[in-house]
C-alpha cells in the first residue's frame, strides 16, 4: 500500500488484466517455494508504528504533511488520515541486545518527531484511538493527499453502495451501564482512528505456517495485555476498540453479502495453514480488487531471468487485505523474503511498553512454533478466533480458551503459561538476559497489577466523572495527562491515577 498510484478511473478491462495479472503472481510464487527461492540468512525483525497528531487542544491536528517535510527523514511516512504518521523503524536481527537499542532507536526516532511536530504547534499522542476525535473529523477533507487513498476510499464505497456504518457496544465501566455507539461515515476515514504497532518477523518459507498458526494462537492474549483503545466518539467501548472499528471501517459488504456469509477484508482467517501459499490463495480467491492496477513485469521471465520477481499485483491486493497477522512477500536489495506482519496491537503507551509488547510476542511465538505438539493441534481455530474478540472487549476481565486448562483470565494465562514459554523463545532466539528480564519483566508486572493502557485510561476518566466531570472534560483531561506520562516512558503499569 505504499505505492503510488494513477488517479485516473478503472475500466472494466483492467480488472480482468489485473485478475490475470494476480494469477500469473500466484503461480510464480507457488514455483518459488517449491524451487527454494527464498533467501533467509538469518531471523530479522521489523516494527511500524502509527502516530497521532494533536494540536494545543488536543485535537486532531491536521498537520502531517507539513511535520512531514520538516522532518525529512525516510523512516516516517503519511498515513490514511491528515493527523497521522507512520515510522518505520529498519529491520534487525532479534538476537543479542536488539531489543534494547530497538528501544533506543524508537525514542530517538520518536523524540526527533515530537521536536518537529511542536514547531508546526503539534503534538505527538502514541494511543490505539485518540478519545477526542469527534464524528467531523471523519470527512473525507481530512484524508491525506495521496492518490492511494482517495481510490482505496471511492472503491471501498463503491464496492459497499452505502455509506460506513459503526455500531458496536462496550464492556461498562464498574457501576455503569454498557455504552453503545451506532454512528455514520461517508468516508473511510474512521480506519485512521485506529493507531497500531505493526511487529514482522522474516521467515524461511518452511517455518512460515508453524509461526503465522502460532501468531494466530496468540491475537486474544497479546490484545487482552496490550489493550489501548478504550474510547471512540466519546463512548467507552471495547477495551481495544480498534478490532470492530477497523473491521466496520473498511468492510466492503452491505448487509445482504454479509448475510450470505461473504468474508470480510478486515479478517482473522478461517482455518490453521501448512504453507504461507495458502493465505495468497485465499487472498486472491476470495477478494476482488480493490485498486487493479498492473505493471510491465511478467513474474515467470523474471524468475526465468534469474531475478527476484516484485509480484507488484499479488502484493498491491495482498495490501488491501487487512488480516490480523498478515503474509509478507517483499524484495530487499534483489533478494525475495517471507514475513508475518502481526497487526493485533495499538500504539502506545510508551516506547518501553511497546517494546515489551514485541519481546513477549517473538518469544511466545517461536516456543509455540516449535513445540513439539503445537497448540494449533489441540483447539479449534475457531476458538482462537473467539479468543481475540474476547480479548479486545474485555481485556484482563476476558475469559480465554487455552488447551490443557480451559477457560482463563489472560494475566493468569500469561504468568502461569506464556511467560515461561516467551523467556525459553528469546533465550532460543540468543537474545541477551538483560533484554529478555527486562522486558518480560515489564509483562509481568502489567499481569499482576492488571493495568493496561485501556485499563488506566478508563479508571482516569471513571474518577473524574464520579469527581463531577461532564465525559468531554474527562476524556480531554485524560488524554493530557496520558500525554505527560507518556512523555517519561514509564511502563503503564507504574502510572498513578491522580488527575
Amino acid at each position: 500500500m505504499g505505492k503510488n498510484l494513477s488517479a485516473d478511473p478503472c475500466q472494466p478491462q483492467d480488472r480482468g488484466r489485473y485478475r490475470r495479472k494476480v494469477q500469473r503472481c500466484l503461480d510464480t510464487l507457488a514455483r518459488m517455494l517449491t524451487d527454494g527461492s527464498f533467501s533467509f540468512p538469518r531471523k530479522n525483525i521489523g516494527l511500524e508504528v502509527e502516530l497521532n497528531l494533536v494540536d494545543a487542544e488536543l485535537r486532531p491536528s491536521m498537520t502531517n504533511t507539513t511535520v512531514l517535510e520538516a522532518l525529512n527523514d525516510p523512516s516516517f511516512t503519511t498515513e490514511l488520515g491528515q493527523h497521522n504518521l507512520e515510522l518505520n523503524v529498519p529491520p534487525r536481527p532479534l538476537a543479542g541486545e536488539s531489543a534494547l537499542q530497538l528501544e533506543e532507536d524508537l525514542r530517538a526516532y520518536l523524540g526527533a518527531a515530537a521536536r518537529t511536530a511542536e514547531e508546526s504547534g503539534a503534538s505527538l499522542a502514541m494511543i490505539g484511538i485518540l478519545p477526542t476525535l469527534r464524528h467531523e473529523h471523519f470527512d473525507q477533507k481530512w484524508l491525506t493527499n495521496n492518490a492511494r487513498y482517495s481510490l482505496l476510499n471511492d472503491r471501498i464505497f463503491a464496492a459497499r453502495g452505502e455509506r460506513t456504518v459503526l455500531s458496536m457496544e462496550g464492556a461498562p465501566l464498574p457501576g455503569r451501564q454498557p455504552e453503545r455507539l451506532r454512528s455514520y461515515s461517508e468516508s473511510i476515514l474512521p480506519e485512521a482512528a485506529c493507531t497500531s504497532v505493526q511487529l514482522h518477523l522474516q521467515v524461511a518459507p518452511e517455518e512460515f505456517a508453524a509461526h503465522w498458526n502460532a501468531a494466530q494462537a496468540l491475537a486474544g492474549v497479546q490484545i487482552a495485555v496490550g489493550a489501548n483503545s478504550p474510547f471512540l466518539l466519546g463512548k467507552t467501548l471495547w477495551h481495544e476498540t480498534r478490532i470492530p472499528l477497523f473491521l466496520q471501517a473498511t468492510d466492503t459488504r452491505p448487509e445482504e453479502l454479509k448475510n450470505q456469509g461473504v468474508r470480510p477484508r478486515v479478517w482473522f482467517g478461517e482455518r490453521w495453514i501448512t504453507s504461507i501459499f495458502d493465505l495468497f490463495e485465499e487472498n486472491v480467491r476470495y477478494f476482488p480488487g480493490l485498486l487493479p492496477e498492473t505493471d510491465r513485469e511478467d513474474p515467470i521471465e523474471a524468475l526465468d531471468s534469474g531475478q527476484a520477481p516484485k509480484l507488484t499485483e499479488l502484493r498491491m491486493h495482498n495490501g488491501t487485505v487487512w488480516r490480523w497477522n498478515r503474509p509478507v512477500y517483499d524484495v530487499v536489495d534483489g533478494m525475495p523474503h517471507l514475513r508475518v506482519e502481526n497487526r493485533v496491537l495499538p500504539s502506545g503507551p510508551t516506547v518501553v511498553d511497546m517494546v515489551a509488547n514485541a519481546a513477549f510476542f517473538y518469544g511466545a511465538q517461536r516456543a509455540l512454533a516449535e513445540a513439539d505438539r503445537p497448540v494449533w493441534t489441540q483447539m479449534s481455530f475457531q476458538a482462537a478466533e473467539e479468543n481475540m474478540y474476547a480479548g479486545a472487549r474485555r481485556g484482563f476481565d476476558a475469559q480465554l480458551y487455552w488447551p490443557g486448562i480451559g477457560w482463563i483470565p489472560p494475566d493468569e494465562l500469561v504468568l502461569r503459561v506464556l511467560l515461561p514459554l516467551a523467556h525459553e523463545g528469546l533465550r532460543r532466539s540468543d537474545v541477551s538476559d538483560a533484554a529478555r528480564e527486562r522486558y518480560l519483566g515489564v509483562i509481568e508486572q502489567r499481569c499482576l497489577t492488571r493495568r493496561t493502557g485501556a485499563a488506566w485510561q478508563r479508571e482516569f476518566v471513571l474518577r473524574m466523572e464520579e469527581r463531577g466531570a461532564e465525559r468531554e472534560t474527562a476524556l480531554n483531561r485524560m488524554l493530557g495527562r496520558y500525554l505527560e506520562l507518556s512523555a517519561t516512558d514509564t511502563p503503564v503499569h507504574t502510572w498513578p491515577l491522580e488527575a
